[in-house]
């Protein structure tokens, strides 16, 4: 023992001194380097502070450990400066520090003093320091939900929204389309679950659909599907596009149909979101094929099957199914597929495509098609650059390629017979210098199609001339705005860039204000650039622009490297333009703002609820000789095969530029994102003023952590999320998404989790909610997803009160 003592008071100090010294010349280089970048001069400081203290340390000298002292205290001084008591900024700011100090208290009685009272004074002063920085972290970290600007409306204080549904089909005991119903509220007017009962919400089955990736599809799984619950059935499609029909009370299976898909033709991600209900006009209910699911395939085929029996209605286009991609010309598998559902309005199926993002310029047509719902007859296909051509491009020629496409789902009027379309962007997301006028027009923007004539109504557009992948993920969800002369037939639109626009449904303009702001210029291409765009006054998403401070990780040498990176970047705040002579920061990111998950809203209380991420990429456009050295072409196969994030070396081939995307600002090696937390939240707006109600972060921090390792803390971070939340009139909010694999129900007056289950899987799926039986269900899909790196699985999962809780 006395020899086990003598090492440590001989060794201790200067092991201590040597791991300061060497985190201070790391500190000294980097922090001199961002001092030429115009940023921070604490790196530095604290550089040479560690450095002279490291070398008094390793003498075994007490003025190290006070030396130390001083640059700690500076520290704490230094970081309230920059953050105040935010705890997940202040993480990478003292916590390695502590440490430090902490080691050097430990080590304080083997050093030597020409001065008494030395070693115990440092000793009292570290404990009350380090108590201090403790006491630091116990004050707010991220608040669990806030109130910004507006009380909780109720139906007294906000004018309630009507329930005239424009879809035949409506929420209640059903849930008979993906948004619910093809006005996309994600809205139930159940109420047997209530934020009173919520906590004795149980699971009563689960089912595995049996569609796994096996070893030639891993990495490109992504189960984003929600079902459809219609009369005593419940319907499930799956990855590769099988679906499965349920009762259900049990989950047990009735019928299940394989559209045959092949593995080859998996794009980025084989995922259903998704399954239209189709019931025949005037038909015989007990007839074959009187009631129908509709399902567009990953190889861009639409089928019908028999509700009842899951067979193929054969007198629906040839033998029960249409090959959407005829009049597309070459496509490779996987570039060209139907990922979300159909909708279906006055008796037209209108469908548009994924079109795999960055290839080439070439890539096929954004076309969108309308058919014949009992038939399969192609009625219409509206091609943006020839609008007035036939239907079906004539023998030789094909619709126009490369346009801008609708990979995610449309919402529907049947009352008005418009059809609203999201659409995306030219191929080729971040270059723009061949587009077309037609093009640029309809690039980025809603589109209200007339699904009798499949000719424009009207458009609105939220990006000129995109050019950072700001295509529109989300589904236009239709309301009766409330407004001083009485409700507007309207719809509220969610974008990926944050702005949330609401727009007269009849023709597309604001109903709430709009307007046209000077934005950054520059980057390559600058004569491409638009002067202005368009924001919205109404709401937005997005947090205020980034600075240096934002810069995160675990240690303060992660989060000198950011600040190096930032500092060295282009980024003049949102639409900087893109760069090839050095990267540029994008924000938000090209994942939202609100992706495909849309929002949900509720007409009695007139409450909007969106989840949103909070993400920057890291950017920058490749010149094509270097993206040719490194190899990067266009895919022949799935873009999921190759791996990497979407956007991570896509060659943009036909064009000038390569683009590489570091999809949210990931550090390499540790894999920590480099914007500090929360990386996405759920908020709850008050529709008509579209003031913010409460917001608060989403997701905890159990799955996240360096080097890919689970940290298995049950803190609230807010991690990014993808799916989104429905609304139920017993007062809550369910909601899964975050990568932390919990589903939980969120109080939609005060923003309070009430209840949360752990799922097997990712839960990136928005859930639904339907009554059977006198009994009211909660369902989620928990299959996970590649790009959100959450586990893969295959179990649909319900809920339900115990009898006695109901």
């Amino acid at each position: 023992m006395s020899r086990a003592r003598s090492i440590f008071n001989t060794w201790a100090a200067p092991v201590v001194g040597v791991i300061m010294a060497v985190i201070g010349i790391v500190l000294l280089i980097g922090g001199a380097w961002l001092i030429s970048l115009h940023g921070s001069p604490y790196y530095l400081c604290a550089g040479i502070g560690l450095i002279v203290s490291g070398i008094l340390l390793v003498m075994r000298k007490s003025e190290g450990a006070l030396l130390y002292l001083l640059v700690f205290l500076a520290t704490l001084a230094w970081a309230y400066w920059e953050v105040g008591i935010n705890g997940w900024a202040l993480v990478p700011r003292v916590v390695g520090p502590a440490v430090l100090l902490l080691l050097t208290l430990i080590v304080s009685p083997t050093l030597t003093s020409s001065r008494r009272g030395t070693v115990p004074a440092f000793a009292a002063a570290s404990v009350l320091l380090l108590a201090a920085t403790v006491a630091m972290f116990a004050g707010p970290r991220i608040a669990s939900a806030r109130a910004d600007t507006a009380p909780a409306p109720s139906a007294s204080s906000s004018p309630a929204l009507t329930m005239n549904d424009p879809s035949s089909l409506r929420t209640g005991a059903d849930w008979p389309a993906y948004g619910g119903s093809f006005s996309a509220r994600r809205y139930s007017p159940l109420d047997q679950i209530t934020t009173a009962n919520v906590g004795s919400l149980k699971r009563v089955w689960e089912v595995h659909t049996k569609d796994l990736p096996v070893s030639e599809t891993k990495g490109t799984y992504g189960s984003e599907n929600t079902p459809l619950k219609v009369g005593d059935t419940l319907f499930v499609c799956t990855p590769k596009d099988m679906v499965i029909a349920m009762d259900p009370a049990t989950g047990q299976q009735r019928w299940r149909f394989d559209p045959q898909v092949p593995d080859v033709s998996i794009p980025y991600t084989a995922a259903c979101r998704g399954v239209a209900y189709f019931v025949v006009p005037d038909a015989d209910v007990t007839a074959a094929c009187a009631r129908r699911i509709v399902l567009g395939t990953l190889d861009a085929r639409l089928i019908e099957i028999d509700a009842k029996t899951g067979k193929r209605c054969q007198a629906f286009g040839h033998g029960g199914e249409v090959d959407t991609a005829l009049g597309i010309g070459r496509h490779d598998p996987g570039m060209y597929s139907i990922t979300s559902a159909p909708t279906i309005v006055r008796n037209v199926i209108v469908t548009g495509h994924q079109v795999l993002d960055g290839q080439k310029r070439d890539a096929p047509s954004g076309v969108i098609q309308g058919y014949d719902a009992t038939t399969g007859a192609l009625k219409w296909a509206w091609d943006m650059v020839k609008p007035d051509a036939p239907a079906v491009p004539p023998e030789g020629q094909t619709y126009t390629r490369g346009t801008p496409n609708m990979w995610t789902t449309a919402s529907g009027d049947e009352q008005l017979g418009l059809v609203y379309l999201p659409l995306g962007i030219s191929a080729v997301d971040y270059w723009s210098g061949s587009r077309s006028d037609r093009e640029k027009e309809f690039g980025t923007s809603l589109v209200a199609i007339d699904v009798t004539t499949g000719k424009v109504a009207w458009h609105f557009q939220t990006v000129h001339n995109d050019v950072w992948d700001y295509d529109l993920g989300s589904q236009a969800s239709l309301v009766d705005f409330p407004t001083d002369q009485g409700t507007v037939p309207a719809l509220v639109l969610p974008s990926k860039r944050g702005d949330i626009f609401v727009l007269d449904r009849r023709n597309g303009k604001p109903l709430a204000g709009v307007e046209e702001r000077n934005v950054p210029q520059g980057g390559v291409e600058p004569e491409q650039r638009s002067k202005t765009q368009p924001f919205s006054l109404y709401h937005t998403l997005a947090k205020r622009d980034l600075t240096e401070r934002d810069m995160w990780g675990m240690s303060q040498i992660d989060q000198m490297i950011c600040r190096i990176e930032f500092k060295r970047a282009s980024y003049q705040g949102i639409f900087t333009p893109p760069t090839t002579d050095t990267k540029y920061i994008e924000y938000p990111g090209y994942n939202g703002g609100s992706d495909w998950g849309g929002i949900a809203i509720d007409p009695a209380r007139g409450v909007i609820v969106a989840n949103y991420n909070d993400m920057p990429n890291y950017n920058r456009l490749v010149p094509r000789d270097e993206a040719n050295k490194r190899g990067w072409t266009p895919r022949d196969q799935t873009r999921g095969r190759i791996g990497g994030v979407e956007g991570a070396g896509d060659p943009q081939a036909g064009t000038p530029y390569a683009i590489n995307v570091n999809a949210g600002w990931r550090l390499p090696g540790t894999g920590l994102l480099c914007k500090q937390p929360p990386y996405g939240g759920i908020r709850a707006i008050d529709l008509k003023t579209g003031k913010t109600i409460w917001d608060r972060p989403l997701g905890e921090a159990r799955t996240n952590g360096p080097f890919n390792i689970p940290s298995m803390l049950p803190i609230t971070i807010g991690t990014p999320n993808n799916g989104g939340s429905i609304i139920t009139a017993g007062g809550l909010i369910f909601v899964a998404a975050a990568t932390d694999n919990l589903i939980r129900a969120i109080d939609i007056k005060t923003g309070k989790t009430v209840w949360q289950d752990k799922l097997p899987a990712g839960g990136q799926a928005t859930p639904m909610t339907y009554e059977e039986n006198g009994k009211q269900y909660l369902v989620i899909m928990a299959g996970g997803h590649h790009f959100m790196e959450t586990p893969i699985g295959d179990e649909l999962i319900a809920y339900a009160l115990p009898s006695k809780a109901s």
